[in-house]
């Protein structure tokens, strides 16, 4: 928008560089330009001001299919003033000459043409195709119609409008359909999804087969390594009992033969002995047999003292007596002739 200001009866403006000024004095066109700056007086002047920079104009609209479905379209046409006299020569951009505002609704005006013309080529494109169709070409197709067939409108070319770009942000049928369309991929995904999920159970319960197989042959394994142990320390413990046996045995042996050995010794110290007493007592016998029957006497009578502790009483016979007084006398008498 222009920016006017007022000096007491003469006015000044002054235009961005976005905006073409035409300025007329009378019928009589003085000034046009971009971004004019420039002194003049109100009552003879009529200013106009078309802006040149890109406007966006969006729109959203409702249409059936080519199958009669329901189809809303949202979007945006870009386009700009490419000649700005040409199109202040079919619409009204005039100024007013003490505010600097527009006197009309020049851009209301252009959107509503550039608008109804995109909803005339986005329907015509609707009709001719069903709504899988126009869902399976994307946004893109549509897209490019509507620019194509704006950009070729003779309607703009003589306003001197130039179409930037189009842009559709959505193409989306009824909540219902839409919810329909999507039932069959939905379905297709959830049947992936069970057969993915089947299909991890199914690994699943196989590799759960694998582990308890290899558990049951580890336990297999392990039992028969188990009964080979067994058999080994019953082996082990056979031939244990045999060295143990036979080290009794050799033992038992040991000690009979060191028995028999120390009976053999003690019997021949026994006989030695024996011998030795037998000898004793056969040269004391020879030495016994000698002696007179007094001294032989005399010595029973000591080998009994000896024998006895004490001796209370002890009778001697005269027939005992007798012949032991003779003998001494005999053998005194017999000392003294010698």
């Amino acid at each position: 928008m222009a920016e006017i200001t007022k000096f007491l009866f003469v006015r000044h403006l002054r235009a961005t560089p976005t905006s073409h000024v035409t300025f007329f004095k009378g019928e009589r066109r003085t000034r046009a330009g971009r971004g004019l700056a420039f002194w003049f007086l109100p009552l003879a002047a009529s200013i106009v001001e078309v802006p040149l920079d890109d406007r966006e104009q969006p729109f959203i609209f409702h249409h059936r299919s080519n199958d009669f479905q329901e189809v809303t379209i949202q979007g945006v046409v870009v386009y700009r003033v490419a000649h700005p006299e040409l199109l202040s020569a079919r619409v009204d951009f005039s100024i007013d000459a003490k505010t600097g505002v527009h006197t009309s609704q020049p851009l209301d005006k252009i959107a509503v043409v550039v608008t109804e013309l995109a909803l005339n080529y986005a329907t015509s494109y609707l009709g001719k195709a069903t709504l899988r169709e126009i869902l399976a070409a994307g946004l893109d197709t549509l897209q490019s119609t509507i620019f194509t067939r704006l950009s070729d409108e003779t309607i703009l070319t003589e306003m001197g409008i130039e179409i930037v770009s189009t842009r559709i942000t959505s193409v989306k049928p009824t909540s219902d359909m839409e919810r329909a369309l999507m039932t069959p991929t939905l379905e297709s995904i959830l049947e992936e999804a069970d057969k993915a999920t089947f299909q991890r159970r199914a690994t699943a319960v196989e590799n759960e087969r694998a582990i308890q197989e290899n558990e049951l042959e580890s336990q297999i394994e392990l039992a028969r390594r188990e009964e080979q142990l067994v058999l080994q320390r019953g082996q082990n413990e056979k031939v244990r009992a045999k060295e143990q046996a036979e080290k009794q045995r050799i033992e038992v042996e040991a000690r009979i033969e060191t028995k028999r050995k120390d009976s053999e010794a003690d019997a021949g110290s026994i006989r030695v002995v024996e011998a030795a007493r037998v000898n004793a007592e056969r040269e004391r016998m020879d030495i016994y047999r000698d002696l007179p029957p007094a001294a032989l006497m005399g010595l029973a009578a000591r080998e009994v003292a000896g024998k006895l502790s004490k001796i209370e009483n002890i009778n001697v016979s005269p027939d005992l007596l007798g012949p032991l007084l003779g003998r001494l006398v005999d053998g005194a008498n017999g000392a003294m002739k010698r």
